[in-house]
């Protein structure tokens, strides 16, 4: 080695075939370098399995190549020749990236120092013709290039083609480099069983795991969203539910107003409907009139026709008429007179008209009498009561006052529902807090309970009888003591014993031997036990303030670093002198002899290293060690006590707000009811004050109706007797007059016509004349009425049009009105009216009881209609979300069936072969699949529990549990157990058997050469740099010794057969 610097370093990997008595070796490399598909030894190769590894100017070789075995592959070498780099060759030869070595990060400081590139091919076995990747990496810009048989390629190419051949550099399970071979047992059961499943499983029972891990994560948010929509649905619901009762009220009182409505329009109808019966009943005797003048016009007509013959006849004798013409026209005039007399006499004989009349009004008296008399005894029956009015408005003012007093408390009510829903958001946050530094402390007890399960059970114990002592009584101090900073743990694992730290705290003497008899003496439990001093020191001052200190690089005393109870403080502060140790940084490390020289210090702790001062009595000089701190193993979890005292303060301000809160609720609900009880006993009594109001006032005016009409038909009474008298006595004289009258006329027509006898015909004719003039007077009386009630229609049909909205000409009854029974029943439960007087009372009703519902809304009704519209949609989401739901859990339960059988299949097959390696070792191990909950997919893990001596039992597999050795050994049987699983072409672990003990190592070695060489099992590669003497090997076996040094002769010049013949020549002798 002592030209190291002047002679390159040059080295030659035999690749051979040991046989058992280890006499002679042979070669095996084939002359040109390369495996053909003809060869041989190819036909014992896996699909991917290593035929050639070259390596040019990469770490330790100038050049070299590799030529492995199809099973196991021993590579042997002393420390520093170059067997890992071998290792790195195959994983950055396949496209595997730096961090899985654990070396360099970057790729350009694998090229061996003074050259700018290097290169490694690797040829791979392939059925369809090997692959030959060929990587050349450039030390200038830190790049490769890559090339596939002979071409140019890409890294992802490669990767796709390594990926293929099941080849996985990053996967622990397959390549354990020497570096990593500490962290297989640092691996999570989850991580193992990752590994596991991409290693030996088939293709694609990992792809399933992730499939089933990410629907379980949909399926996690899919319920946490259909919990929070069913939340707010339900909140929703209850809030409508709350609004229901304003809602209903508010409609009840849209009802009312709707009726007034409709009979403020149905009024002017019924008024327009009683003058249009009125007018068809004018337009009916006008017709009848018009009819009777008719026929007496056609009764006239033959006389017509037989005066207009005589008018004929009449020339001849006009002159003779003319004489006479004087007389008949005194004559006519006096009978014209006389008749006129006689029709007023005529008129006077209605009498029998008026006897009728009479008689009809005398009758509606008498039923207006009676009518009047049951109405009044109705009214007596009521009694004499009081006007209600006040009572009515007393109780309306006093619905108002408690509508307002409802509204003020639903608002109350509404403030204390956010009021609570955010102290109980403030709660859930506080208690979430709590619950995590409950997980914070529990995570402290696991690890006590998994290192000191003596320990942890007496804990258990004391937590059950704290009530059989007097004093104070602690937990193990590791679970008190709360560091405030965790990177500050390990100055107080440096400085107390992990004894004291496992170590009860007693105040007093006599609980310390009651706690010890009990645990230790009779259930057996090996645990420690302190005693605090009487007079506390956990307030004792340094011996020097910190501030004097500070110019070293010190930055705290020990005590100030973390919290504990007093009795535990005072105990550190006596017996590790706590209140007396710096801790400093790098600074103080930097000048550390400055430090002791002046100082004057006993311990002292730097950034990484405890320092301990002593002055020899013989010499008086000061000797000082020091020693590395070690990783904090059990007070890295920090809890900040001030935090915890402030957050439990808070939690119980937190719930006594939310009681008082409920309490206020509670009132506030009590008092509700009392409202609503009250508002139904004064609506109550307003309904029953409004009937007794309404009914008096409708038999009232009723009565008052009937007695105006009564009086009007009184006073429009005719007395019969007179009347009778008087007409007998005109008709007499009537009746004289009309013959005086008639023997007047006939003596005259004999007079004056006697020679002619178209001169009756004349008379009659001025008869019929006078009758038919009397007709049509009453006919045009009548036509002016039917004028005058055309126009009063007409202005209430304008009227009721106005109400109605109608358009201009629409003169139809709106369909409403005519089918308002109808509607009205069905949708109120009442019928409109038919009489003005009944509508008037109707309407009076209606306003009275519109006038109850006060403190109503429009706004709430649109809200709770917007709300259940929105309920509406988040019923639809939910259950499209719970559909979406229960596909994902239909797709989770196929899933899971097509990955958890085969996986369990699996495991069980891993657990016989690592249970019975470890049998054959004369200990126990097995592998099982882990899951705290079966539905937490990304929960599940391979968990690894071993037993080296038989007095202990199975404990799980971890970086701290077990020695180096035994780690050693478990991960090497663990991936023996996986080899004849394997899918993967070949596996390499790097110097995995340092550390384990001469017998375990014998029977580890036996295993991997019987498991690695049998006929099933793909490509192995065993690196180690010693070996034990007398160990047993196998023809399958492939041995690579691998050589460096300064005077190693080059590959071309290396003679196999010469190198062998001295062999035999030595053992010879």
């Amino acid at each position: 080695m002592a030209l190291h610097g002047k002679r390159k370093r040059i080295s030659h990997i035999l690749t051979n075939s040991q046989i058992p008595n280890s006499q002679s070796t042979l070669p095996c490399t084939p002359q040109n370098g390369t495996f053909s598909q003809e060869d041989g030894r190819s036909g014992r190769f896996v699909e991917g399995s290593i035929l050639r590894i070259t390596m040019q100017n990469f770490l330790t070789y100038d050049h070299s190549e590799v030529f492995p075995g199809p099973h196991l592959n021993m590579i042997v070498g002393a420390n520093g020749t170059g067997k890992s780099s071998i290792v790195c060759a195959i994983c950055l030869g396949l496209a595997g990236k730096t961090a899985i070595l654990g070396r360099g990060d970057k790729v350009s400081l694998y090229v061996k120092r003074g050259c700018s590139k290097g290169s490694v091919e690797i040829e791979l076995y392939r059925a369809g013709g090997n692959l030959v990747i060929n990587r050349e990496i450039h030390v200038e810009n830190n790049q490769s290039i890559w090339m596939m048989n002979g071409k140019h390629s890409s890294q992802k190419a490669v990767e796709e083609a390594v990926r293929e051949l099941q080849i996985q550099v990053g996967n622990l399970c397959q390549f354990l480099p020497q570096e990593k071979v500490g962290e297989f047992a640092k691996m999570s059961k989850i991580e193992l069983l990752e590994a596991t499943e991409k290693s030996v499983g088939p293709p694609e029972m990992y792809n399933f795991h992730c499939e089933l891990k990410s629907y379980r994560t949909k399926e996690r948010d899919l319920e946490n969203l259909c919990k929070e929509k069913a939340n707010f649905l339900e909140k929703a619901k209850q809030r409508n539910e709350r609004n229901k009762v304003d809602v209903e009220r508010y409609h009840m009182k849209r009802r009312h107003l709707d009726r007034i409505q409709m009979l403020d329009k149905k009024k002017p109808w019924v008024e327009y409907e009683t003058a249009r019966k009125e007018l068809e009943e004018v337009k009916k005797q006008r017709e009848e009139m018009k009819k009777t003048a008719k026929s007496l016009k056609e009764a006239q007509a033959p006389l017509l026709r037989k005066i207009q013959s005589i008018d004929n006849k009449l020339q001849p004798i006009e002159n003779q008429m003319k004489e006479k013409t004087i007389k008949i026209r005194e004559a006519s005039q006096k009978c014209k007179q006389k008749q006129d007399h006689l029709d007023r006499k005529y008129k006077e004989q209605a009498l029998s008209l008026k006897q009728t009349e009479e008689a009809d009004r005398q009758k509606r008296i008498g039923n207006t009498k009676r009518l009047i008399q049951d109405l009044q005894r109705d009214l007596d029956n009521m009694g004499s009561q009081e006007d209600v009015t006040p009572k009515i408005e007393a109780v309306n003012t006093e619905l108002r006052r408690i509508q307002e007093e409802k509204a003020r408390l639903d608002g109350e009510r509404q403030d204390l529902r956010r009021d609570k829903d955010e102290a109980n958001g403030e709660l859930r946050r506080l208690q979430s807090r709590q619950r995590n530094l409950e997980d914070m402390m529990n995570r402290k007890e696991e690890k006590l309970r998994s290192r000191f399960p003596d320990t942890h059970s007496a804990v258990l114990w004391l937590r059950n009888h704290r009530d059989l002592f007097e004093g104070n009584v602690y937990e193990p101090m590791m679970l008190v003591i709360n560091v405030r900073d965790s990177l500050h743990a390990k100055y107080i694992e440096s400085h107390i014993p992990v004894n004291d730290l496992r170590a009860f705290v007693f105040q007093k003497q006599q609980d310390m031997e009651k706690f010890m008899t009990e645990v230790r003496d009779k259930q057996r439990l090996r645990v420690n036990s302190v005693i605090a001093p009487a007079e506390s020191c956990a307030n004792r001052p340094p011996s020097r303030p910190i501030d004097s200190l500070k110019r070293f690089g010190f930055f705290s005393y020990l005590r100030e670093l973390f919290d504990a109870p007093e009795e535990v403080m005072s105990y550190l502060c006596h017996q590790y002198k706590i209140n007396d140790v710096p801790v400093g940084t790098e600074k103080t490390k930097s000048m550390i002899e400055t430090v002791i020289k002046e100082s004057q210090l006993r311990m002292i702790y730097t950034a990484d290293e405890k320092y301990t001062v002593k002055k020899s009595a013989y010499s008086n000089k000061t000797i000082s060690s020091n020693s590395a701190l070690r990783p904090s193993q059990f007070l890295t979890i920090a809890i900040d006590a001030e935090e915890r005292q402030h957050l439990e303060e808070q939690l119980g301000a937190a719930q006594q707000q939310v009681q008082k809160i409920d309490a206020r609720m509670k009132a506030a609900e009590e008092q509700q009811v009392k409202l609503e009880r009250r508002d139904n006993e004064l609506r109550t009594e307003k309904k029953h004050l409004s009937e007794l109001k309404g009914k008096k006032r409708q038999l009232e005016q009723r009565i008052s109706t009937k007695q105006d009409s009564l009086r009007q038909m009184e006073q429009g009474g005719i007395n019969l007797q007179e009347a009778e008298e008087e007409a007998k006595t005109k008709i007499s004289h009537v009746n004289d007059q009309k013959v005086a009258i008639v023997e007047e006329i006939l003596n005259s027509m004999k007079v004056c016509v006697k020679p002619h006898l178209f001169l009756p015909f004349t008379i009659s004719h001025k008869l019929c004349y006078s009758f038919i003039y009397v007709f049509i007077q009453a006919f045009t009386e009548l036509d002016q009425r039917k004028t005058s009630l055309l126009g009063t229609c007409k202005n209430l049909m304008r009227r009721a049009s106005d109400i109605c909205n109608m358009n201009p000409g629409e003169t139809v009854v709106p369909e409403i009105l005519r089918t308002v029974r109808t509607t009205c029943t069905l949708l109120f439960s009442f019928e409109l009216p038919d009489t003005l007087d009944e509508i008037d009372a109707m309407l009076s009703e209606e306003r009275a009881r519109a006038e109850c519902f006060t403190g109503l809304s429009e706004t709430v009704v649109e809200e709770y209609n917007k709300r259940e519209k929105e309920i509406k949609n988040m019923e639809k989401e939910l259950e499209e979300k719970t559909n979406a739901l229960n596909t994902y859990r239909q797709n989770i339960s196929e899933a899971k069936e097509r990955w958890l059988n085969p996986l369990k299949s699996l495991v069980e097959q891993i657990n016989e072969k690592f249970s019975n390696f470890f049998r054959s070792m004369h200990c126990a191990g097995e592998v099982d699949l882990h899951s705290e909950n079966e539905e937490e997919y990304d929960k599940y893990g391979i968990r690894i529990r071993v037993k080296f001596r038989s007095s202990t039992q199975l404990h799980e597999l971890t970086p701290h549990h077990q020695s180096g050795g035994e780690r050693s050994v478990s991960t090497m049987l663990y991936l023996m157990s996986l080899q004849e699983l394997n899918r993967c072409p070949f596996r390499v672990v790097d110097e995995i058997n340092q550390g384990m003990d001469p017998v375990n190592e014998r029977r580890v070695f036996d295993i991997v050469v019987k498991t690695a060489c049998s006929g099933n099992t793909s490509q192995y590669f065993f690196i180690t740099p010693k070996l034990l003497q007398n160990l047993t090997y196998a023809d399958e076996m492939t041995v690579l010794c691998v050589h460096n040094g300064p005077y190693m002769l080059p590959p071309n010049k290396w003679n196999d057969k010469a190198f062998i013949r001295r062999v035999k020549r030595r053992t010879d002798q």
